[in-house]
């Protein structure tokens, strides 16, 4: 199975790649499942349902959010009708939504989509590494169970994202780290058979501070003193993801690639 994660889109540069992009993707890497992290694609922060709705009608099968989740309130009410939608898992109990998701695909496969955030410089949410072992006693990949499992770690550190990589080892398809913005070299299939990406990247314009303007984000460095909001860069943006393909009977994968199209960064498609 071919299965392809896509990067924090931020703003309206990474929202229109994604929207101009999609169909020549699907066409020409024709993944299974598409998954795309979207928690600052509604103006550099958070998410609304119109835009959420976009990313679907543009063929993209589930959107995952982070620590903007909430930014924008009527995301609150649309992610409890929205299976497709999912916030970390280890927010805590009675939280609207939920953190993981089993969709069916063609021919009887089913893949599996959880998203957890770090604490490490982030929320003191509750545990991902509990939150995670709670979650894969009643998820089992393989035989009998889902085909596929994919994880977004939501998290500032890359060390806690590359731990939670080597706990799930065997155990899911995908690791893949995501909210720094900035697409990391060590993709990776780790011995257990797990795929692992420090960092996706960012869909969104890269002349820029992690997709922010420039000039109010180095404000906030030099000057220590309040400025201009941040809003996102408005340049032509760059898609950044990852793509898998498993083995249709572990569910483990077999290969992954990077995927990079736009002018900022060298274009890499997965072979």
């Amino acid at each position: 199975m071919r299965l392809l994660f896509l990067g924090d889109v931020v703003g309206r540069a990474g929202r229109d790649a994604i929207l101009a992009r999609m169909k020549d993707i699907r066409a020409r890497l024709s993944p299974d499942f598409v998954v795309l992290n979207g928690e600052n694609a509604a103006h550099g922060f958070g998410l609304t349902p119109k835009v959420c709705d976009e990313f679907f009608a543009a063929g993209v099968d589930v959107v995952t959010l982070g620590n903007h989740a909430w930014d924008h309130r009527e995301i609150l009410p649309y992610i409890d009708s929205e299976p497709r939608l999912l916030r970390a898992l280890n927010f805590p109990p009675g939280t609207p939504g939920k953190g993981s998701g089993v969709y069916a695909l063609a021919r009887g496969r089913r893949v599996a989509v959880i998203q957890v955030m770090g604490r490490l410089f982030m929320d003191p949410l509750d545990c991902p590494f509990a939150a995670l072992e709670r979650e894969l006693t009643r998820l089992r990949m393989g035989p009998g169970g889902v085909d596929a499992i994919i994880v977004d770690v939501h998290a500032e550190a890359s060390s806690e994202k590359m731990a939670l990589g080597h706990v799930l080892d065997g155990r899911v398809s995908l690791v893949v780290g995501t909210h720094s913005h900035i697409p990391t070299a060590d993709a990776q299939i780790l011995p257990g058979g797990t795929a692992y990406l420090t960092d996706a990247g960012m869909c969104g314009d890269y002349d820029s501070v992690i997709g922010m303007k420039k000039g109010p984000a180095i404000h906030k460095f030099v000057r220590k003193v309040p400025g201009e909001r941040l809003s996102p860069s408005e340049g032509p943006g760059t898609i950044c993801g990852v793509m898998i393909e498993t083995d249709d009977r572990s569910g483990q994968a077999v290969r992954v690639a990077p995927l990079r199209l736009g002018p900022r960064l060298q274009e890499c498609w997965p072979g």
